[in-house]
């Protein structure tokens, strides 16, 4: 099942708003892993276009969930 762009992109503005939520509310790594989710579908709605419109993005949601995963306190 292919997600049409109009709900990936409700879908991406949703989770990176809830992950800005949950950053302010002290929740970092979680906070954290909903920014890359919605990165990530910010990066799946632009792979039709150029290269460069798919690939960064991509790559700031994996290092951002990398990063989340790294956290050594993060609550």
């Amino acid at each position: 099942m292919q997600l049409s762009n109009r709900l990936l992109t409700i879908i991406s503005n949703v989770a990176i708003l809830v992950g800005i939520a949950l950053g302010i509310g002290g929740i970092v790594r979680g906070g954290s892993l909903f920014i890359a989710a919605g990165t990530a579908g910010v990066a799946l709605k632009g792979r039709h276009l150029r290269k460069f419109d798919f690939y960064f993005p991509l790559v700031i949601a994996v290092a951002l969930f990398a990063l989340a995963v790294a956290l050594p306190h993060g609550r």
